[in-house]
């Protein structure tokens, strides 16, 4: 199994608005591509907070690594756009990728 993980700090100023589009809309987009089998959302706790932001992580699970790769290929440039495009600097993340063992 696969996990791509998603690190996300979020400006308090948009964060209700953005942790509602990405479980309600967002999220959903990335698992309609079938690449993953399902996904989560997590607030961090045990981090230091930039003054005016929280941080999550939003975490999707793939079967293996051939799903991932064909996500970051044929879907992964148009949602992190989107992404972008609605939050632009009030959103900065990260992205790791992990494997099962």
């Amino acid at each position: 199994m696969i996990l791509y993980n998603v690190t996300i700090n979020v400006e308090q100023s948009v964060e209700a608005e953005w942790l509602r589009w990405m479980q309600t809309e967002h999220v959903l987009d990335v698992l309609n591509t079938k690449m993953f089998t399902t996904a989560r959302i997590f607030r961090l706790l045990n981090v230091e907070q930039s003054e005016g932001t929280t941080t999550y992580a939003v975490q999707y699970f793939a079967k293996d690594r051939a799903d991932y790769e064909r996500y970051q290929q044929e879907f992964a440039p148009r949602l992190q756009q989107e992404s972008q495009q609605r939050y632009g600097t009030k959103t900065v993340s990260f992205r790791t990728l992990m494997e099962e063992v």
